[in-house]
C-alpha cells in the first residue's frame, strides 16, 4: 500500500548538470504523459523504447530534436508516468524545452521532488532514498560502492530483519501481559531474555557498519598543531602528495590556516595546516594565531607536532594546557633523519606517540594507521552502510531502549518493558520512514539536486 500517492499535477526539471554539454535531459513525472508527449512531439511514445522526435512550440516549430523515453508507472523511478527528453546540452536549449512542459501543464519540480515521490509511491524506502543523494554526492570510491549498496537495500534489509525479530519478541511480551500467572516463567521458557541480548548484540554490530559508513560520507577534521618549524608544513605536503604548503625555515611562514583533503582506505581526511603556536608580535601572524586555536577547537583529531631533536619543552607545555578536552591528540614527532632515531609507535599513559620524518616520509604509515584507529576504522570491507548521523542516532536510541527494556525484565516489571521494545521498534523504524514525520520528509528532499 501506498504512503500517499500524489499524480494530480505533473513535474519537471532539467536533470542533467548546469552548464553546456553534449547532451542535456528534462524529466517529466505524472499522470496521462502519453498525452502530454504525443503534444510535445506529435508521436505516440511506446513505453521503454527510446524515439528519435522533434520537440515542438506550441506553433509546431521545432525546439530542439533527440530522444523521447516514456516509462508508464507503476514501473518508473518515481512510480508515476515519466518522461525523459535527451536534447543537446546547451542552457538555452534546455530552458526553451522545460518552458514548453510547463506550457503544457506541468510545473517547476522542488528540489529533490522525483526521488520524493519515488519514496511516498513505495518505489523507495527512506533510506534509498537518501542513498540516491549521497550516490551523487560521494567524494571517494569506496563512499560510493557503500552509497550503491544502501541505494540496493542492504541497509534497509539489515534494519527490517532487526526489526522483525524484534516484532516476534514484542508479540510474546504483550501475550504475557493477557496471563499474568504466568509472566516471567514464561518468558524464560521462550528463551525471551536470551533473545533480547542478541537483540541488543546485532543492534550493536550493525551501529558499529554504520559508524563506518558515516566516515566515509563526512570525514575526519584532522588540524596540524605545534610551535613554529616543527614541519607542520611539510607534514602536510607529505599527506597529500604535493607541495601545497610554502616550507622554510622561517619561523611563522605559514600566517593562515591551509586546508587540504586526502583519503586513507577511503576515508576522507579534512588536514588543515596551521600557524605555529607562540606569542607573535606580528598582527598579521598574530590574526593567523587566533584561527589556528578556532581550529584546533572544531578538530576530530590533533596532530600535535614535536621536532624530534628538541623534545618536549615548557613552550609545548603551554599549548597541550590550552587544548580542548575530549579531543583525541597524537603526539607526532618529526625530523627523525636528522635526530637519528627510527621510525616508531608508542604508547604512552596519556595518548600515542609517532616518530617519522616528513621530509623523507618515514614513519608516514605509522602515522595513517594511527589515525585510522583513531577514527575507529575496520576493514568491513563490502559490509559497510553510507549512514547518516539521523541513523545513528536512530540505532543508538534504539539500543539504549533493549538495555532499558532488559532492566526493565529483571525488575518482573514487563509492562514497562513492553514499552521500552514499543519505543525501540519506532526508533529503528525511523530509518527507513516508516514513521517519518512530514517535517523530516521535507528537510531530507530540499537537500536533492532539482530534477532528482
Amino acid at each position: 500500500m501506498a504512503r500517499n500517492l500524489r499524480t494530480a499535477e505533473s513535474i519537471a526539471a532539467i536533470a542533467t548538470a548546469p552548464g553546456r554539454g553534449g547532451i542535456g535531459v528534462v524529466r517529466v513525472s505524472g499522470g496521462q504523459l502519453a498525452a502530454f508527449a504525443l503534444a510535445l512531439t506529435g508521436k505516440q511514445p511506446t513505453p521503454r523504447l527510446a524515439h528519435f522526435a522533434k520537440f515542438l512550440d506550441a506553433e509546431g516549430r521545432p525546439i530542439d530534436a533527440g530522444l523521447m523515453l516514456f516509462f508508464p508507472g507503476p514501473n518508473s523511478y518515481t512510480g508515476e508516468d515519466v518522461l525523459e527528453l535527451q536534447g543537446h546540452g546547451g542552457p538555452v536549449v534546455m530552458r526553451m524545452l522545460l518552458s514548453r512542459c510547463i506550457e503544457l501543464g506541468a510545473r517547476l519540480a522542488r528540489p529533490g521532488e522525483f526521488t520524493e515521490r519515488a519514496f511516498l509511491n513505495d518505489k523507495l524506502d527512506l533510506a534509498q532514498a537518501e542513498a540516491v543523494a549521497d550516490l551523487i554526492d560521494a567524494d571517494t570510491s569506496a563512499a560510493a560502492r557503500s552509497a550503491l549498496r544502501s541505494l540496493d537495500g542492504d541497509f534497509s534489509r539489515r534494519v527490517h530483519d532487526w526489526r522483525d525479530k524484534l516484532v516476534d519478541l514484542r508479540m510474546l511480551v504483550e501475550a504475557t501481559l493477557d496471563f499474568p500467572e504466568e509472566e516471567i516463567d514464561f518468558l524464560r521458557a521462550a528463551r525471551a531474555f536470551e533473545r533480547l541480548d542478541v537483540l541488543g548484540a546485532d543492534l550493536d554490530a550493525l551501529l558499529l557498519k554504520a559508524k563506518q559508513g558515516s566516515l566515509l560520507r563526512s570525514g575526519l577534521h584532522v588540524v596540524l598543531a605545534g610551535q613554529p618549524n616543527v614541519g607542520k608544513s611539510s607534514l602536510l605536503n607529505r599527506l597529500s602528495g604535493e607541495d601545497r604548503a610554502i616550507v622554510t625555515d622561517v619561523a611563522g611562514t605559514t600566517r593562515d590556516v591551509l586546508r587540504e583533503t586526502i583519503q586513507i582506505e577511503g576515508i576522507p581526511l579534512h588536514i588543515v595546516d596551521t600557524a605555529g603556536l607562540r606569542d607573535a608580535t606580528d598582527t598579521v601572524e598574530r590574526i593567523g594565531i587566533e584561527r589556528s586555536w578556532k581550529e584546533i577547537g572544531r578538530a576530530d583529531v590533533v596532530l600535535r607536532l614535536v621536532d624530534a631533536r628538541a623534545g618536549i619543552g615548557a613552550a609545548d607545555h603551554e599549548i597541550d594546557a590550552r587544548l580542548p578536552e575530549g579531543v583525541p591528540v597524537i603526539w607526532v614527532f618529526n625530523k627523525i633523519d636528522l635526530a637519528g632515531r627510527s621510525p616508531a609507535r608508542v604508547d604512552e599513559e596519556d595518548g600515542v606517540e609517532v616518530f617519522l620524518s616528513a621530509a623523507t616520509g618515514e614513519g608516514i604509515d605509522l602515522l595513517r594507521s594511527e589515525l585510522l584507529r583513531i577514527a575507529g576504522w575496520e576493514a568491513h570491507g563490502e559490509e559497510v552502510f553510507l549512514a547518516r548521523e539521523r541513523h545513528l542516532e536512530a540505532l543508538r536510541e534504539g539500543r539504549d531502549r533493549i538495555a532499558a527494556a532488559l532492566a526493565r525484565a529483571h525488575e518482573d516489571a514487563l509492562d514497562l518493558m513492553a514499552e521500552e521494545l514499543r519505543l525501540a521498534q519506532e526508533a529503528v523504524n525511523r530509518i527507513t520512514g516508516e514513521f517519518g514525520a512530514d517535517d523530516l520528509l521535507g528537510v531530507i528532499f530540499s537537500r536533492f539536486c532539482i530534477g532528482k
